[in-house]
């Protein structure tokens, strides 16, 4: 699919936390139960703050999804790696757009001095465990049973690419 990526603004703040509510309603690819309120997207962006992040824009403008970097810990010792963050519209996926989204932010990683990037990803979801594969990701830690949503339990897969 045709789509512009462009700095994320406030101006996304409506879409950027829709689209992040569809997954805490429907999936284990957002970690919270219950959707976040209009706030998280602060909350977000303050997270991010000093890394790259972009909206995925379609021909009208409408945000197709999103993806951004941030740090890994807040240790200067551990400021060469980041962790990436991608959400596509459900209606969007399969397009191309979370691929575009992750090669973008690896390119801005690799300019700002990161030399890794790391996924936590949710054991319950396989789409985004092969979908990072296919980017050259790779498994680096399994960590059993850590993470808990609507009362079952998820493993915490952590995948790496090297830069």
């Amino acid at each position: 699919m045709d789509c512009k990526l462009e700095p994320i603004s406030s101006e996304d703040r409506e879409e950027i936390v829709e689209i992040f509510n569809f997954y805490v309603e429907n999936s284990f690819a957002a970690f919270p139960e219950n959707r976040v309120p209009m706030e998280f997207f602060n909350v977000l962006m303050e997270a991010c703050r000093g890394y790259p992040v972009f909206a995925a824009r379609g021909p009208s403008g409408r945000v197709l999804g999103f993806g951004l970097l941030r740090p890994h810990h807040p240790m200067p010792a551990f400021s060469r790696a980041a962790e990436i963050t991608i959400f596509i519209r459900p209606e969007c996926q399969g397009m191309g757009i979370g691929r575009s989204l992750a090669l973008r932010l690896i390119d801005e990683a690799k300019e700002m001095g990161i030399t890794s990037i790391l996924a936590s990803i949710s054991s319950r979801n396989d789409g985004s465990i092969a979908f990072h594969r296919r980017l050259g990701f790779r498994e680096c830690g399994w960590f059993k049973a850590i993470g808990r949503k609507w009362g079952e339990d998820f493993d915490a897969v952590w995948m790496q690419k090297m830069l």
